[in-house]
């Protein structure tokens, strides 16, 4: 593949990772869980997601290499380490972007039309993906460029609405009580917005000068994303309070509603459709490359692992995504599908924190402390995400570890016949 990505769009292709549709929804499961101590599960998730990137970072410098977790998983802890992430990611965010694509129809189309929409959006975004991973980058700009407006609308209208008191009142969750599963329970869903990070470890043989690009851009990244989501949440509980945000369905169009900015709520529409389209666009890319990079070590079918020769991208890969992405919108209710996806998520970055505490010390950046945090971290958020996303992503681990058993033993049967 070509090194051709630089620092300024490796970044950009994380943020509109992490910039998605959940920026937009996020507050209200996070203030009926917490209440205002959503604040705190915030701080807890970006110091978990900042373990996690300097761990990705770390190893995306030493391997440079497309796949992300799954690469590094099986290069420091072995085959079934690296499948474990690869099949978590591949499979849940096989989900989201079917959720990703029906968010951004919700936006745009009325309600016969959204099935429609959301397939011609995820058509038109492979296809961007197949055009080469500076496409991919200069369209994610332009979304991006679109959110991040959005977005200094509303925290512009939610200081303009001068009612910072309610910041002190609606302390609680829904049960009447603040406690630390309910802060948990706000990190475990507001981590997923820094999640997009990975997105840029999965370009590890897209980018030039990948061990200083790569640790650049990812902490880059987050740090951006911690600021915006910072400043949103201040201005959605100064203009909501946390009661407010925990009944909104729409948290951001309610704070410019309430600041008496009507004009503003189809811009924060607008935003809202291009944060989820750049989401699913930067999903694309990253399912293509960990695709590519499971079938060529036969986790997958093989025929994924070609590359484009024209445009330096597994196309063959994004076009199956693609179809399988079209197939869920047509067919399946993504917004019950997706619990699972959390859990895998948090399985991914485990491995990585995993793969990270055993490097040698010639490729360490950040001392092995930091890898023993992520790795608890996640695992401390998996356990308090709601019972039926443990359940889902168990499941579907297990559907993979066992289908990944079959066909190494039937490989190693055909072997001994012939």
């Amino acid at each position: 593949m070509r090194r051709v990505l630089g620092v300024r769009g490796a970044v950009v292709v994380g943020l509109a990772a992490m910039l998605g549709a959940g920026v937009f929804a996020v507050w209200a499961p996070a203030a009926r869980a917490a209440g205002v101590a959503l604040l705190v599960g915030l701080l807890v998730a970006a110091v978990v997601a900042w373990a996690n990137a300097t761990s990705t970072a770390q190893l995306a410098a030493a391997l440079p290499v497309a796949g992300g977790a799954y690469a590094f998983g099986r290069a420091r802890l072995g085959p079934w380490w690296g499948f474990a992430a690869g099949w978590g990611f591949v499979v849940g965010k096989t989900a989201s972007c079917a959720a990703m694509a029906m968010t951004f129809a919700a936006y745009l189309a009325p309600q016969a039309w959204r099935r429609p929409v959301a397939v011609a959006a995820v058509v038109v975004l492979v296809l961007v993906a197949n055009r080469g991973i500076t496409r991919t980058a200069t369209v994610a700009a332009a979304l991006l460029g679109l959110v991040l407006v959005g977005l200094a609308v509303v925290v512009s209208a939610g200081a303009s609405a001068s009612s910072w008191p309610p910041l002190t009142t609606g302390t609680t969750g829904t049960t009447g009580t603040t406690s630390v599963r309910g802060v948990l329970e706000s990190a475990g869903l507001l981590f997923f917005a820094f999640a997009g990070y990975a997105r840029v470890a999965t370009l590890g043989e897209e980018v030039r000068d990948p061990a200083r690009t790569i640790p650049r851009a990812v902490t880059t990244a987050w740090a951006i994303a911690v600021a915006v989501y910072a400043l949103v949440a201040l201005a959605v509980l100064a203009t909501l309070g946390a009661q407010g945000a925990a009944d909104s369905t729409a948290p951001l169009a309610d704070v410019v509603a309430a600041a008496g900015w009507d004009w503003a709520r189809p811009v924060v529409g607008l935003a809202a459709a291009a944060a989820s389209l750049g989401a699913l666009l930067a999903l694309v890319a990253g399912l293509g490359r960990t695709a590519m990079a499971m079938a060529r070590e036969g986790d997958l079918p093989r025929p994924l692992a070609a590359v484009d020769e024209r445009h330096g991208v597994p196309a063959r890969a994004q076009l199956v995504l693609g179809a399988l992405v079209v197939a869920l919108v047509l067919v399946a209710d993504v917004r019950a599908a997706i619990g699972f996806s959390s859990f895998g998520v948090l399985t991914y970055y485990l491995v990585a924190n995993l793969a990270a505490w055993r490097q040698p010390s010639h490729e360490r950046r950040w001392p092995r402390g930091v890898q023993v945090l992520g790795a608890v971290g996640c695992a401390t958020l998996a356990l308090n995400l709601p019972g039926t996303a443990v359940t889902g992503g168990l499941v579907v681990l297990a559907v993979g570890v066992v289908g990944r058993a079959v066909a190494l033993r039937r490989a190693r049967q055909t072997e001994h016949a012939g």
